[in-house]
C-alpha cells in the first residue's frame, strides 16, 4: 500500500515537473499609464477641461458654429464697421475692451453707441466708442472702448445663460429709421 503511494506522488511529481518546463511562455503587456497633473483650462466654449491622453493635453469642445444669419450680418457689414476684440462667440470678462474700425458715417461727433445685453436682451451695460482719428471721413476710422459690467453669468448657472450680444449702433442724430443701423455679435460671459 506504501508503495502505491509512494508510486503515485511521484508520478504527480513528475507530470507537474513535466507541465511546469514544457509550458508556453506568454507575455504580459502592461499599458504605459500616464498620469496627468490636475491642471484646468477654460475653453472658448466656456467650459473648463484636464489635461488627458497619452500627452497630457488640454482637449476643448468644438465650438458651435456660427448661426449663418449672424454670419451673413457680419459679412454685410464688413465693408462698413470691423470689430477685431472681441471675436463673435468670444468669452467675455470685465472690463471688456472694444477695438476695430468704422468708415466715418457710422460716427456722430466721434463717437456711436454699444449696448451689451444678457441672454434675454437685458441690458447690463452701454456707451459710446470712440473714434481714434479724424472720423470726418468716408473711410475707414480705427474705434476703442472700454465696457465696464457685472457678469450676469454666475458658475452652476444654466449653460443658456453665458449667452449674451454686443450690439455695435450707427449714430443716427436724426433719428429717421431708415439711417438706423447696427452689427449684433453674440458673446460668451465668463463666471
Amino acid at each position: 500500500m506504501y508503495l502505491f503511494l509512494a508510486l503515485a506522488l511521484f508520478m504527480l511529481a513528475i507530470s507537474f515537473v513535466y507541465q511546469f518546463y514544457n509550458r508556453e511562455a506568454t507575455e504580459i503587456v502592461v499599458p504605459d499609464e500616464v498620469m496627468c497633473t490636475m491642471d484646468a483650462l477654460l475653453c472658448p466654449d466656456g467650459s473648463y477641461v484636464g489635461r488627458t491622453g497619452p500627452k497630457c493635453e488640454f482637449v476643448c469642445p468644438p465650438m458651435a458654429e456660427l448661426d449663418p444669419v449672424i454670419a451673413a450680418s457680419i459679412a454685410a457689414h464688413a465693408d462698413i464697421i470691423t470689430l477685431t476684440t472681441p471675436t463673435p462667440q468670444a468669452i467675455i470678462t470685465s472690463p471688456l475692451i472694444l477695438e476695430g474700425q468704422a468708415r466715418g458715417p457710422w460716427f456722430f461727433e466721434a463717437s456711436f453707441p454699444v449696448t451689451l445685453t444678457n441672454w434675454n436682451g437685458l441690458i447690463i451695460a452701454e456707451g459710446p466708442a470712440t473714434a481714434v482719428g479724424d472720423w470726418m471721413t468716408t473711410e475707414f476710422v480705427p474705434f476703442t472702448m472700454k465696457l465696464d459690467f457685472v457678469s450676469p453669468y454666475n458658475a452652476g448657472d444654466p449653460d443658456f445663460m453665458k449667452r449674451g450680444t454686443l450690439i455695435l449702433q450707427k449714430d443716427n442724430p436724426s433719428g429717421l429709421p431708415e439711417n438706423d443701423d447696427a452689427l449684433e455679435l453674440p458673446v460668451r460671459f465668463a463666471p
